[in-house]
């Protein structure tokens, strides 16, 4: 078993790894936090491998312990800490949902005017839409229905659009 296990969470690793730390690092917005939590979510997968049910995807089972580690960290830290800008890891562009806008992801602007935003809203934003996970796989990260990942985005997409305008960054499409 732990040869199998080994081989698993290696191939995980490999698969993974990569946007497991760029979701750390939207959350916590520091590098080297972000690979000791990457690291460490690793590190939990292997100890609880045996707790792992088979019918749950492996990656969601992965960010949720991320998620988890996340979380943690966050409530150590000061609040004010927690304002701090965002760094661009993401993908080239995004379009936001219900016609709004389309925004490059790696607008600094658009990182700042998340990072202002409670932390449900952004987890949500960056789990759904830019990490792109579907509604089931964001309800079971953040231990959530189905029916509060929607709502939650919506209200969430809703602030954002808000902070965006507020700060002069996107204008509604006619």
């Amino acid at each position: 078993m732990t040869n199998e296990r080994k081989s698993e969470i290696t191939e995980w690793y490999e698969q993974h790894s990569d946007s497991i730390f760029r979701y750390i690092l939207l959350m916590v917005r520091d590098h080297q936090q972000a690979e000791d939590l990457t690291q460490e979510t690793f590190i939990k997968a292997f100890q609880y491998y045996d707790s792992f049910e088979r019918k749950a995807n492996g990656k969601t089972w992965l960010f949720r312990i991320a998620h988890n580690l996340t979380i943690d960290f966050i409530r150590k830290q000061k609040p004010l800490e927690l304002l701090k800008e965002l760094v661009f890891l993401g993908k080239n562009t995004s379009t936001l949902p219900e016609g709004m806008v389309e925004i490059r992801e790696n607008s600094t602007e658009l990182y700042h005017a998340l990072g202002q935003l409670k932390g449900a809203y952004r987890e949500v934003i960056i789990l759904r839409k830019i990490r792109e996970f579907s509604i089931q796989e964001t309800g079971e990260i953040l231990n959530w229905s189905q029916s509060k990942v929607k709502n939650t985005l919506s209200r969430a997409l809703s602030a954002l659009e808000k902070q965006l305008n507020k700060e002069g960054i996107i204008h509604e499409k006619n």
